[in-house]
């Protein structure tokens, strides 16, 4: 790695070793310094010759970078005389072209620049994290046929796309970033800043519909084996007969053999997705109304 000192303020350094290719490093470097300040309006660059000499460059290499400055408006070029630092009433817009690094290196030297230090950096960094929109809502649910049916419910809900996550990988707080986390209680121990959402019951769910004559066979479809589970314990519970209960695991080839219109059908909402669109199954929904209204609230703060 070798250096020049490109102005009274600025050092130039070019690594021949690095993946980033010399011309980048020279272009970056030279936008930074002048967002910066370190090369100063209206400065004349030094020419191409002694910076390639200095670094053992070939001179198109160097006129290629002053080049694309120029081209971004940072620099212009004056026949005769060599490349300046473009003087400018206000800077221009960063170009799309510098990668996230860059941006974020060139934010952190104006920052400091202007005397903020990096505490006082990091905290205003964090600050305005806190007030972003979040990306995404985040199911965290160790069950993952239960986090696929909550991921359905509460897209249902959200203005924001919905996915999920183990609580294994919900440890890792880099999986987290740009999430609006959700998880029902006592479901996500250990993950922090998480919305807690309730379940429903099934017996809530099922109370104030039409009780099925006695002779008649409910069929309980879901792709989550603890709400089969569940569902036939209710029942039973409620005096349904065990031998009328028919459960169907719709992860199962053939679950749907011998159903038609006129069955008594208890569904999780996406079973009742997979169902004819004329058919009105009885849904059962895991996520409480009250629970989705109070997260709808809270994902418009």
């Amino acid at each position: 790695m070798r250096l020049f000192q490109l102005s009274q303020v600025m050092k130039l350094w070019i690594s021949k070793s690095s993946e980033v290719p010399i011309q980048e490093q020279l272009t970056t470097q030279l936008i930074l310094g002048i967002v910066s300040g370190d090369l100063a309006s209206g400065e004349r660059l030094p020419s191409t010759t002694q910076v390639a000499r200095r670094f053992n460059l070939h001179a198109n290499t160097v006129r290629a970078a002053y080049r694309e400055v120029a081209e971004r408006g940072w620099a212009q070029w004056k026949t005769g005389s060599g490349f300046y630092v473009r003087t400018l009433a206000s800077q221009p817009k960063l170009d799309p072209r510098l990668d996230l690094d860059h941006l974020i290196a060139t934010f952190l030297s104006i920052a400091r620049g202007r005397g903020h230090s990096l505490e006082q950096i990091q905290a205003r960094v964090q600050h305005w994290f806190s007030r972003q929109r979040p990306e995404r809502v985040l199911v965290i649910e160790p069950d993952s046929d239960l986090r696929n049916l909550m991921v359905s419910e509460i897209q249902e809900k959200s203005p924001l796309p919905v996915a999920g996550i183990s609580l294994e990988d919900a440890k890792d707080s880099q999986a987290l970033v740009g999430s609006f986390c959700v998880a029902l209680y006592d479901h996500a121990p250990g993950v922090q800043k998480v919305f807690l959402l309730h379940s429903r019951s099934i017996a809530t769910s099922l109370d104030g519909r039409s009780r099925p004559a006695s002779d008649t066979l409910i069929t309980v479809i879901s792709s989550w084996a603890q709400f089969l589970h569940w569902a036939r314990t209710t029942l039973v519970a409620v005096g349904i007969d065990p031998n009328a209960i028919d459960l169907r695991d719709c992860k199962k080839k053939g679950w749907e053999r011998g159903l038609t219109k006129l069955s008594f059908i208890i569904a999780d909402s996406q079973a009742a997705q997979r169902l004819p669109r004329d058919w009105q199954p009885n849904v059962f929904r895991v996520v409480a109304d009250e629970s989705l209204v109070e997260f709808q609230q809270a994902l418009d703060l």
